[in-house]
């Protein structure tokens, strides 16, 4: 109930508002029957935009950290999160990718829509990056169909690190479904996986126009900060005198 309150009373018409959403492709998301929206993810902002303009409900896997925040803001945070429809899902250990994997084939088994950033985490310089092949598990699982989706301009409107969102126009543009019924059963074939997933990555990349980046996210962002710091230990900054 809460989930709907959010998207036409409280949080949607704001959305609106101050992002003034233009939407394209709207008529490739099937009005019924399970299917996976698989989009880039450049800003906080996207969990809640793609909701709020969706006629379905769609349910995102997110990040644990959303919902294991101390005190209460964290408990706030999270409740907030669970009634917009986000699932918590842990991404640190070696069963990280299995757990999500499980609660996203929860949500098709119910025949809805699901939400997912193949890139695993928010692209932090706005480019995009190599897809982690989890979405072609559950398409292939699941035997559901993959709508691409593109978010252009929320990374400008608030990129990382900046909790307040300027006003700036944004696209959300949808592509047409993609079918990999031909690779049914071969869900365990890794160069398979590897071949769906890039399908998934160029679709997404034709309709954001990005520069694309063969690595993963979550390496590249590791890399910088490792340079970052080691920049930081060997030119320290001098204090004002």
């Amino acid at each position: 109930m809460f989930y709907y309150v959010l998207k036409y009373v409280l949080l949607g018409p704001l959305l609106r508002l101050v992002f003034r959403p233009r939407i394209e492709g709207l008529e490739h998301v099937p009005a019924s029957g399970a299917a996976i929206v698989a989009g880039n993810h450049l800003s906080f902002a996207d969990h809640f935009l793609m909701p709020a303009i969706l006629k379905r409900r769609i349910t995102f896997l997110a990040k644990a950290e959303y919902f294991t925040g101390p005190g209460i803001k964290g408990r706030l945070t999270a409740a907030f999160f669970r009634s917009a429809g986000q699932i918590p899902v842990d991404r640190s250990g070696k069963e990280a990718g299995q757990a999500a994997i499980r609660e996203g084939l929860g949500v098709l088994r119910k025949d809805e829509l699901l939400g997912i950033y193949p890139e695993g985490t928010r692209s932090h310089d706005g480019r995009l990056y190599k897809g982690k092949v989890g979405v072609a598990v559950m398409a292939l699982k699941a035997q559901v169909p993959v709508i691409p989706c593109a978010m252009i301009g929320t990374f400008e409107a608030q990129p990382p690190g900046q909790k307040i969102p300027k006003v700036h126009p944004v696209v959300i543009r949808f592509g047409e479904p993609l079918d990999f019924s031909r690779y049914d059963g071969m869900e365990n074939e890794k160069a398979i996986l590897r071949a769906i997933t890039d399908e998934i990555m160029y679709a997404i990349l034709t309709l954001s126009e990005q520069e694309y980046v063969d690595r993963y996210a979550a390496v590249a962002k590791a890399e910088e900060a490792a340079e970052k710091a080691e920049r930081a230990r060997k030119f320290p900054r001098m204090p004002l005198s």
